[in-house]
């Protein structure tokens, strides 16, 4: 029989979850979705993921994507939600309102991990970097397989500024900029984490990996670059792993 997880990850426009099939890495229930509240404040978070608990009728413990730094269950940061989250102990938060334990990690992390086990990061030794691009660029660095979590690297700052705020593929979006405008952004910041981290492969990941045909050939940089294997499910796969290993 199948190991089960169940996995939410969440976003800065949704919270998305399903089940987990921890054998494969697939997914085995439908992905559900409800848009991230507004205000995006613990307590109304925390009701919207007992909600996707409901829907899905789960009761086993849990695991939590979150957009921010995750130290132990506490939030380090949250730069695409909402300020209040710093310092909250998320971890009980969720338990609470969800009734089973729940492990929170950061939200590129989780999609890392699966990357690495299951995706197109499986069997690679060396430094990769998965990156996720969407509401923000997400970072998740490995050595050897090791993960070095809550690098934040969509944070670094280039041309004045948090790379994320030219480089995120809502920013994309926003400006109404087509691929071929904005595949150049993208390759500045490549460019900059390659010479600060000399990695043997980059892995793009977040909503922009599902079109990455789209942007992708237009990067030249000299590290191997590859598209998530697992797409936009990495994060729900990846948080239900933390859980179990919880």
């Amino acid at each position: 029989m199948a190991q089960l997880g169940f996995g939410i990850d969440i976003g800065g426009t949704g919270m998305k979850a399903a089940i987990v099939d921890l054998d494969t890495g697939e997914l085995r229930s439908d992905r559900v979705r409800f848009p991230t509240p507004r205000p995006a404040v613990a307590e109304a978070m925390a009701e919207v993921a007992a909600n996707l608990v409901r829907e899905l009728s789960w009761s086993a413990p849990l695991g939590v994507g979150f957009p921010g730094i995750v130290r132990h269950g506490i939030i380090g940061s949250a730069v695409n939600l909402d300020p209040s989250w710093v310092g909250v102990d998320a971890d009980r938060v969720f338990t609470d309102a969800c009734g089973v334990d729940v492990a929170m990690v950061n939200d590129a992390d989780a999609a890392g991990l699966a990357e690495m086990r299951w995706g197109a990061g499986r069997g690679i030794d060396g430094v990769v970097l998965v990156l996720t691009f969407g509401t923000g660029i997400g970072s998740a660095l490995f050595v050897d397989g090791t993960l070095v979590p809550n690098t934040e690297l969509g944070h670094l700052e280039l041309d004045g500024s948090d790379a994320e705020l030219r480089a995120a593929a809502i920013v994309r979006e926003r400006e109404g900029i087509g691929w071929k405008e904005w595949a150049p952004r993208v390759e500045r910041y490549l460019r900059h984490v390659e010479m600060l981290f000399s990695p043997d492969l980059f892995i793009v990941g977040g909503g922009a990996s599902k079109v990455a045909d789209k942007w992708l050939p237009r990067i030249s940089i000299d590290t191997p670059i590859v598209p998530a294997a697992m797409a936009n499910n990495a994060g729900i796969v990846g948080a239900a792993l933390v859980a179990r290993d919880a």
